[in-house]
């Protein structure tokens, strides 16, 4: 079982986080090496967040998190900023399956009732992930990535899995990853 704990950081107003938004396309245009632009993550939303982040906090959302571009640098961006992980209530597929092949990982869930600031803990268990409040104690327990997806993330992203194991090789029979 890994655990992750965190502290929330809340997304602006929460739904339609477009790429853009994470990291502006004329930042992108300047360079993609995330470890640079991490200063600059999502700075058309708050100016200050990204000099207020600390590792290993967690960003929360609500639906359609990452809509728009397919940029892959939206979600290597976050995790050169130390963010493990992002929970959002859904996420535009191209930024969800970005996530997972950088080693990003992405957890569809309720959110509404994540403040700023709550210590949010998440277990990730071979048949479950559950992902816990700490203020409010609410717990919400979730399947796990399945499938060549699942295995990608637990290598620590695409990269990785290719380098241990030469080719895709699915744990399980589902191998879409959707789970």
């Amino acid at each position: 079982m890994t655990r992750l704990t965190g502290r929330a950081r809340r997304v602006g107003g929460g739904d339609d986080v477009n790429t853009d938004y994470i990291i502006s396309s004329t930042r992108k245009r300047e360079t993609i090496d995330e470890q640079i632009l991490k200063r600059c993550l999502l700075e058309a939303v708050d100016p200050g967040f990204a000099a207020s982040v600390r590792a290993g906090d967690l960003l929360v959302a609500g639906k359609n998190f990452g809509c728009g571009s397919a940029m892959e640098v939206a979600a290597t961006v976050i995790l050169a900023a130390g963010i493990p992980a992002v929970l959002a209530k859904s996420f535009a597929r191209s930024f969800y399956r970005n996530a997972i092949n950088n080693g990003l990982l992405p957890i569809e869930c309720d959110t509404s009732d994540i403040a700023e600031g709550d210590t949010i803990s998440i277990a990730l268990e071979e048949s479950r992930v559950v992902v816990t409040n700490e203020r409010t104690g609410r717990r919400e327990v979730r399947p796990p990535l399945s499938g060549i997806a699942g295995d990608i993330l637990a290598a620590g992203g695409l990269v990785p899995y290719l380098r241990r194991e030469g080719t895709f090789r699915p744990r399980s029979a589902d191998a879409t990853g959707v789970g």
